[in-house]
């Protein structure tokens, strides 16, 4: 027993042992600031931090996540708190699965990550409503954001509860857990004067309630000018370097970094070069910042009706540096992770003195940290969006490429330059799949479909009738993002909308954000609005038979709006006029005060035919194909494997997917972005803006939706469907996301790798450019090189091509040092491959595959 009892106390310890080491050192203690930073358990840190929403991936994929930002040199991450995911009904809390905030807090800190805690409770972030829930604007006499008791009791009530929640498990910093920064708000100050004199007492009373709360961290307002002592005022933005905190006594912090942007259904995609998000970052280090997070480093996915806009898509990649699926997108994580070393090896410098900026020419500066005891580091920015320079620094020649900083840790030596990526680049596709039971399919992976019918109109004992037009959030408090309108029209010949069976006009006004008419139960006409204008307007020519015609209206929502000053009180749905014009006489008959039949939601709905079970279900020979209102079913394995699992919905209109009853969300690939706008290629010169760099014009504007792996079991998963407006289930297919071709191309004149860098300048010296390749999974070894070239190479990964000089020894030399290993190490010089092109500045291209 002695002995058991030695053996289990040493595993305690062994235990212990293991969680100090994975924890950071400065865990524990009252997180506090002054101007050049946050204190942490009484160290003043410089702090990289990225966004990653808990609800936008699974449980499952969580410890990867994590563990793939501190790689990429995070030290914190960011989440807010979404009021209705956890509240949606009042009084009702649901904190299980994907809603698990206080696990997701855990792992962070398990990992060796403090967590930034934006609770809000308004969040924007693209989600339905904001991140409100529908039953807060019922609430009698309730104004939204403003000093309006109701509202402020409410907030109050949340608010405490997430910060009760996180205290009972001892998650905050000053208990020892890693929580080092709450928000409380969210860009109110971006639309603040709407609410005039009542937002200023609202943002004082909100200060006061947060900071009550007694959780021994600070707390942030972003974008607000105004935030009262004790509360830090942040920036949000492209860029935030020019941005000054309220009070010299605040630190300058950057709470979100948009590593990309959003995606609308019917719009291109945008994308944000890495070099612009690391000039970005390394100027806002250069100019005294200490606190900077990406948002989004993993954007996720919009399960469910979780997204907002109106008509952001389901998949909410950003563009980030870890993509929708969990996997690095490459050279933007791998740049940024060198950004933030060579940021690291500043830190000593920087958090002991402030900045002196000196202007080295025009649109050229230097910047130096210099403490007493001699520790000194420095950038050198060019500004200018056109032109390199060469300037001089501490008597050395540095050249600068347009819109670059260059990184000197130790005030001489540059480790790093914003414009010059050492990094890998890897090419992600989607890899369809073919059945398993069929060697000679090559798209189909689905078979046995069945399907049920939605009927067209009234169909549920919930209708009710009213005199007039009703608007729709307020009739289905979002319980459903559908709302049908019905009418009867009694003719009897002698109307004047009756014209000897030619055809009328209905025309509809609505609210958005998409519309299904049909007439005698036949689709007549659709509509639909857009992220820029959601409302609707349409004119459906119609034929009118004698006798009771029925008019019968879907009014859609795509996500409910989720920024600006009063955006709960923006509507949706047919307000109406609802006429019939190009009558008989001329005359138009308005409908619109007629006594109309509502029914929230579908049938099907009702039934709950999402999860696969009903006993309605019918399967035909005929599958109805390019039909409106179907619901479709079907079953089919999982690929194998551990690759990231999609489905391509290509072929189909719109609507929403189910896979074993959880929901993947809305689709809609029949929504198409305009055919101009878009490049090839994006100068990342210049300020930025989601315009700049657009892809997919003339494409889908998604097609691919996220399947996560622990939804899927190895058979007979069940894929169910609600096609809106007609498709072909038989197109969709199962894809994988996989990872093509790794390349990288290095200059000649490129600073050493950052993980190479040294405090001993004749090591520095003896130590030159290196092109790295490394495989993306563990078990992956280099087989192909598709490439490489040491010269003049032109063009990017997956196209590159000799230029007018290439060395004859590069592919054997690269086939022999990389085929057969995970990763290699090449050092970029003409000792190594010769000189092709004496005089010249060349550069060493290479494309490898993995298997």
């Amino acid at each position: 027993m002695r002995g058991g009892g030695a053996v289990a106390a040493t595993m305690v310890f062994l235990q212990f042992l293991f969680w100090a080491l994975m924890l950071p050192s400065c865990f524990g203690g009252n997180v506090t600031y002054d101007h050049r930073g946050l204190v942490i358990g009484g160290k003043r840190r410089v702090l990289v931090s990225g966004s990653m929403h808990y609800m936008r991936s699974t449980p499952q994929m969580w410890p990867d996540l994590i563990q793939k930002s501190k790689d990429g040199g995070l030290d914190v991450i960011q989440t807010f708190v979404f009021w209705n995911l956890h509240e949606p009904v009042r009084g009702q809390y649901d904190f299980e699965g994907r809603k698990d905030l206080v696990k997701f807090v855990k792992l962070a800190g398990e990992a060796g990550l403090f967590v930034h805690l934006r609770i809000g409770p308004y969040a924007c972030a693209e989600w339905n409503y904001g991140g409100f829930p529908l039953w807060l604007h019922f609430i009698p006499g309730i104004v939204f954001r403003t000093d309006n008791e109701p509202f402020k009791a409410e907030m109050r009530r949340f608010t405490a509860k997430i910060v009760n929640m996180m205290k009972q498990e001892n998650l905050y910093a000053s208990q020892g857990g890693p929580i080092i920064l709450s928000q409380i708000e969210n860009e109110y100050g971006n639309i603040d004067s709407a609410y005039g004199e009542s937002a200023k007492t609202y943002i004082s009373w909100a200060a006061a309630m947060a900071t009550s709360l007694d959780t021994g961290v600070p707390w942030v307002m972003c974008q607000q000018s105004d935030a009262p002592n004790p509360i830090i005022n942040t920036c949000n933005g492209f860029y935030c370097d020019q941005f000054t905190p309220n009070s010299n006594n605040k630190p300058k912090m950057w709470t979100e970094n948009w590593s990309g942007w959003f995606s609308s259904f019917g719009d291109p995609v945008p994308y944000r070069p890495v070099e612009d998000i690391a000039f970005s970052t390394a100027r806002f280090y250069q100019l005294g910042g200490m606190f900077l997070n990406y948002y989004m480093y993993h954007g996720g996915t919009n399960f469910g009706r979780t997204s907002g806009g109106p008509f952001i898509t389901t998949s909410y990649d950003y563009d980030a540096p870890i993509d929708e699926y969990g996997l690095l997108r490459q050279p933007k994580w791998g740049h940024l992770k060198d950004v933030h070393k060579a940021i690291k090896l500043c830190e000593g410098a920087l958090v002991a003195t402030d900045p002196e900026t000196t202007s080295l020419g025009s649109n050229l500066e230097a910047t130096v940290y210099k403490t007493e005891s001699g520790v000194c580091a420095a950038f050198l920015a060019n500004v200018d969006s056109q032109s390199e320079a060469t300037v001089n620094f501490n008597g050395n020649s540095y050249h600068l490429p347009a819109w670059s900083v260059s990184i000197l840790p130790d005030c001489k030596t540059v480790v790093l330059n914003t414009a010059k990526i050492n990094s890998l680049a890897t090419i992600s596709e989607f890899v369809h799949q073919s059945s398993i039971d069929d060697s000679t399919a090559t798209d189909t992976f689905l078979s046995g479909w069945s399907w049920i019918h939605e009927p067209i109109g009234i169909s549920t004992d919930s209708s009710f009738m009213k005199l007039g037009l009703l608007e729709q959030i307020n009739t289905t408090a979002d319980q459903s993002d559908y709302l049908w309108y019905s009418l009867s029209i009694e003719t009897k010949g002698d109307e004047p909308f009756m014209q000897d069976g030619s055809q009328t006009v209905l025309h509809v006004d609505s609210l958005g954000h998409a519309l299904y008419v049909f007439l005698n139960k036949e689709l007549a006409g659709s509509a639909k609005g857009r992220n820029s204008e959601p409302k609707v307007s349409v004119d459906v020519p119609i034929s009118l038979i004698h006798g009771r015609n029925k008019i019968d209206l879907l009014s859609l929502t795509v996500g409910l709006q989720n920024y600006g000053a009063y955006f709960d009180k923006k509507g949706a749905g047919v307000t109406g006029p609802v006429q019939l014009k190009g009558l008989r006489n001329g005359s138009t008959v308005d409908l619109s005060s007629q006594q109309w039949t509502y029914q929230i939601g579908l049938r099907g709905e009702e039934l709950a035919l999402s999860s696969g079970t009903s006993s309605l279900w019918v399967s035909q020979p005929t599958l109805p194909k390019d039909q409106p209102l179907v619901w479709y079913k079907t079953t089919f394995d999982a690929p194998t494997g551990i690759s990231p699992v999609a489905l391509d919905f290509s072929g189909m209109g719109k609507g929403q997917a189910w896979i074993n009853g959880q929901s993947i969300g809305r689709y809609w690939p029949k929504y198409t972005a305009p055919d101009s706008g878009c490049t090839d290629s994006c100068n990342y010169r210049g300020s930025f803006s989601p315009s700049k760099c657009m892809k997919n014009c003339g494409q889908p504007t998604q097609k691919f939706y996220h399947v996560p792996r622990s939804w899927l079991q190895a058979s007979e998963n069940v894929l169910v469907l609600f096609e809106e407006m007609g498709g072909d289930p038989e197109q969709i297919s199962l894809a994988t996301r996989e990872t093509g071709s790794i390349c990288s191309q290095i200059l000649e004149t490129h600073p050493m790798e950052v993980d190479m860098w040294t405090t001993d300048q004749k090591s520095r010296s003896r130590t030159g450019p290196t092109l790295s390749l490394n495989c993306p999974f563990p078990n992956q070894v280099m087989s192909e090189i598709k490439f490489a070239s040491f010269g003049t190479p032109h063009g990017t990964c997956g196209s590159f091509s000799h230029g007018r000089c290439s060395s004859e020894k590069a592919l054997s030399i690269v086939q022999k040092t990389c085929i057969g290993s995970r990763s290699c190490r090449i050092g970029v010089s003409v000792d190594t491959f010769g000189d092709p092109c004496r005089g010249m500045i060349k550069s060493l291209a290479v494309e490898a595959s993995c298997s």
